[in-house]
């Protein structure tokens, strides 16, 4: 497919799919619902690291995890004695249980004991950086080696040449700022730096369009799509990942 053409239809779908209609039917919801900055900062990294599955069980999932914390994660994360470890293995969403739920909270206490925002772990860094960053912050704050199961299980690891689809999702909420879907609060980031949130369904759309040939959806696919879609828009690229969700769901592709 030509460029110009490609371009064009991504276009499309991305003004289709990127409007206010969409939030509610997206995991984005929940931390939409919050004002203060910690607050949706928790609530979108949780939401984020539970962003795989079918949509409609993981909308009920965050409901009930959300409703669990109460009215502020953020008092949640600074208050909580951490007894719900008492769950154990039972599940929060799919693989992530109460005790992957406690370590997730203990790392983000120990976090801003000494850090304002989770924004300060990105600045300055190339994003798949910060997410290194972020992820040590979240294993010290639970004693490090004694938690690195858990950290591997949900928080994903650069070095290992992950995707990081999940965090790239959680980073696209907080840095994009067209204020339609996406929150935009991290005001010192920006969106150009972004990667895209490479999954199977988005990776496969970018595939049958001719964008990409590698079939490893890893770190290297991601960069090399992202730096295709910065030819489309160089200040705002990933924007077109609400265009390859919008092919994938209406399926106007022979995959």
């Amino acid at each position: 497919m030509l460029m110009n053409n490609l371009k064009a239809l991504l276009d499309e779908y991305v003004a289709n799919i990127n409007v206010p209609e969409f939030i509610n039917s997206d995991p984005v919801k929940f931390p939409r619902r919050y004002t203060s900055l910690r607050d949706v900062e928790i609530a979108g990294l949780l939401s984020a690291i539970n962003a795989w599955g079918r949509r409609d069980i993981i909308l009920n999932d965050m409901e009930r995890l959300f409703a669990f914390m109460g009215n502020s994660p953020e008092d949640f994360v600074m208050s909580s004695d951490f007894s719900f470890g008492q769950y154990g293995s039972k599940a929060v969403h799919r693989t992530f249980n109460y005790c992957d739920l406690e370590f997730i909270c203990r790392g983000l206490r120990n976090f801003y004991l000494r850090h304002d925002s989770l924004e300060d772990c990105f600045v300055g860094r190339d994003m798949f950086d910060g997410i290194k960053v972020l992820r040590r912050h979240l294993i010290e704050g639970n004693g490090a080696e004694g938690h690195l199961d858990h950290a591997v299980k949900h928080l994903s690891n650069p070095d290992s040449k992950s995707a990081c689809k999940r965090l790239h999702l959680f980073l696209r909420w907080m840095v994009r700022r067209d204020g339609i879907v996406d929150l935009g609060l991290w005001t010192r980031l920006s969106p150009k730096h972004l990667y895209i949130p490479l999954d199977v369904h988005s990776g496969r759309v970018a595939r049958s369009l001719g964008m990409i040939d590698r079939m490893s959806n890893d770190r290297t696919t991601v960069e090399q799509l992202s730096d295709i879609l910065s030819m489309f828009d160089p200040e705002d690229p990933i924007r077109y990942d609400f265009g390859l969700f919008g092919i994938g769901v209406n399926k106007i592709l022979d995959f």
